[in-house]
């Protein structure tokens, strides 16, 4: 792929929006090296591939050459972005903080380049700010301005509180472009205000304003909303192989090509064969799991891949037990069935076990659990069953 090539992709593929296009076109054209900033609060360890979606872009950026800079937010994290919900973020501790990226930068190791990648934090900066410093920051915007803001605004419309430190967010975050002189900003679809502040607040402090690439916003598996593990329809980078082959099966069909486009590194080409062989009525399954395939691949490896699909395909089509399961130990001979799915650790209260066996989702050595008081007699190598992926093979403690 020629170098002009790449930067067409580069603005194109998996993009939402590009300001100012014609701008960023010219400045990747001209060789110069740009800073290219990623900002980031890590108030949770564990990333999903709709985290992934700008990382993607990130490397694109390394590729090209240019300087990808990660900025961890230590400072802004402990205020948090404001969220559309009805609760305000909680906060979290700088050490806190420090310690989800650690684990951030591990996971996005599979991704970017790390050694190439330029980390910063943030309270670098804001911690040393004076009130006076707040305050010059502040008269960068109005609060007519700030309440523009989507989330802002339909809290006005459903008369909940707007606490004024939230309205600071955006602030702090458009002066780290200020203190790293950034060229151009990523972020995703939901941070359109914040990067958009940057420019302004670079502009006010003297700078030229950087340019911004927003990113589509990555649906769940359960195909309508963000993915994210608070609604469980995530698919985690850290997942094993099998779990990951299987939550990818399970993706809606209408999102098939939008996951190839923004999860996967299959060229654009390839996906318009896709595209192709969908429209003339290809089973959407057997598309579904190369995409499958190709994201296992892309976290674990090709053969992990292959080795997922086989028992995808022994548990879903040939209704066999998977061939590997974990073991659990109890120390009792009996137990309810609600207090061995704990046990098990197949659910993480009693309450979400109680409304598995009341679905009908629970199985012991394929009997269907039809009642959550059940007393369960526990015997060597019985197998539980929780839904179609989930299995664990009970053992005695000796």
């Amino acid at each position: 792929m020629t170098k002009r090539e790449k930067i067409d992709q580069l603005l194109s593929r998996g993009v939402a929006e590009v300001i100012v296009k014609d701008h960023v076109r010219a400045r990747l054209e001209s060789g110069k090296k740009l800073r290219v900033k990623l900002g980031i609060d890590p108030s949770g360890a564990d990333l999903h591939i709709g985290h992934m979606v700008v990382l993607r872009k990130l490397r694109e950026f390394q590729e090209l050459g240019h300087q990808a800079v990660l900025v961890v937010g230590t400072f802004t994290g402990q205020i948090g972005d404001p969220s559309g919900k009805g609760e305000v973020r909680k906060p979290k501790t700088e050490s806190e903080l420090k310690k989800n990226a650690k684990y951030y930068l591990k996971q996005a190791e599979k991704i970017l380049d790390v050694n190439a990648l330029e980390v910063r934090y943030n309270a670098e900066w804001l911690s040393p700010m004076t009130f006076r410093d707040v305050v010059r920051l502040a008269s960068t915007f109005t609060v007519q301005q700030m309440l523009q803001r989507d989330m802002f605004r339909e809290r006005q419309k459903e008369k909940r509180e707007i606490y004024l430190h939230e309205l600071l967010y955006p602030l702090m975050q458009g002066y780290d472009s200020v203190a790293l002189k950034t060229d151009i900003e990523l972020g995703g679809t939901d941070q359109t205000f914040n990067v958009l502040a940057g420019r302004a607040i670079q502009q006010a402090y003297g700078q030229k304003p950087q340019d911004i690439i927003t990113v589509p916003i990555l649906e769940g598996t359960d195909g309508k909303e963000k993915m994210g593990k608070s609604l469980n329809n995530y698919i985690g980078v850290l997942e094993n192989a099998k779990e990951m082959f299987g939550k990818v099966m399970r993706v809606p069909d209408h999102l098939i090509v939008k996951y190839f486009e923004l999860a996967t590194f299959v060229s654009d080409s390839e996906i318009q064969k896709i595209k192709r062989v969908l429209k003339k009525g290809e089973n959407p399954r057997n598309v579904k799991a190369r995409l499958a395939s190709e994201i296992v691949g892309l976290y674990h490896s090709m053969r992990s891949a292959e080795q997922a699909e086989k028992e995808f395909n022994n548990i879903f089509q040939k209704k066999e037990m998977p061939s590997h399961m974990e073991e659990v130990v109890v120390s009792q001979s009996s137990l309810t069935i609600v207090d061995l799915l704990v046990v098990a650790h197949f659910v993480a209260s009693k309450s979400e076990a109680r409304r598995m066996v009341e679905q009908g989702a629970v199985k012991i050595d394929s009997r269907v659990i039809t009642r959550y008081d059940e007393i369960i007699s526990i015997r060597n190598n019985s197998v539980v069953q929780i839904g179609k992926r989930k299995f664990a093979r009970v053992k005695m403690a000796v």
